[in-house]
């Protein structure tokens, strides 16, 4: 069931509130009803008060349209605390086929998906694990979409919910006047991919494109942008879209 949003808002102007609340009401499918019936974060808690799930796919390609889901690595956190004990990590069996030039960047291949779930045996614990969090990606144009669409071919129902994006708290810091500066001056702009951003903040060396390794990353990421640029009493709706 698909609630249009108002012409030209932006995800971060949403009422998510309102929106969790009116498909509770349409879902169809119980467990996107339950989904929704936990209802958003609230736009004005701080973040310090805030539970978190980082979430990270790999997928098949690039396009939610034409690829699919290969494995998804979910941690819960804080700004205070990364729960690595209860996080939790699927390699599941796509719809699709897997395409060479993505087994270079993530290493799943034919028999690594052998005998693995579909994404629908592993919805339940999915849905309930991003259930009442703030939900913390890096690039929300891979998992949000991928999960909406994934959804839409199996439920005949999407999904929506906010999402931080910690690429785009990046892109923030170095798409202002500096960067115009930058390419004056002849200085190639500030990379913002997941471990260039890390290096910033001294943060450690990860291996990539392992889901449940990207999400870890991603949480610590945020945890660093939240120390170094805002606060713990900053409305998560400032940052989330």
């Amino acid at each position: 069931m698909f609630i249009p949003r108002e012409p030209g808002a932006s995800s971060n102007q949403l009422d998510w509130a309102q929106l969790f609340r009116d498909r509770a009401e349409l879902a169809v499918n119980p467990l996107l009803k339950a989904f929704y019936q936990q209802g958003a974060v609230s736009p004005q808690a701080a973040l310090a008060e805030v539970e978190f799930v980082a979430m990270d796919f790999e997928t098949t390609g690039l396009d939610a349209t034409e690829h699919s889901i290969l494995s998804i690595g979910l941690v819960p956190f804080t700004l205070q605390r990364v729960y690595c004990r209860q996080a939790r990590h699927w390699v599941l069996n796509p719809r699709k086929p897997l395409i060479e030039d993505s087994v270079q960047y993530h290493g799943i291949t034919h028999s690594d998906i052998d005998n693995q779930p579909d994404l629908n045996e592993i919805l339940p614990q999915l849905l309930e694990s991003l259930a009442g969090k703030g939900v913390v990606v890096h690039h929300r144009g891979i998992e949000r979409p991928f999960l909406d669409a994934s959804l839409r071919s199996r439920l005949a129902e999407g999904i929506e919910f906010p999402v931080i994006d910690t690429m785009e708290l990046e892109a923030r810091l170095h798409r202002s006047g500096g960067r115009v500066w930058q390419r004056l001056i002849g200085r190639a702009p500030a990379s913002i991919r997941l471990a260039d951003s890390r290096r910033r903040y001294n943060l450690p060396f990860y291996q990539l494109h392992h889901a449940l390794t990207d999400a870890v990353a991603t949480a610590e990421l945020f945890q660093a942008q939240v120390q170094t640029h805002y606060s713990g009493q900053t409305p998560v709706s400032e940052l989330w879209w």
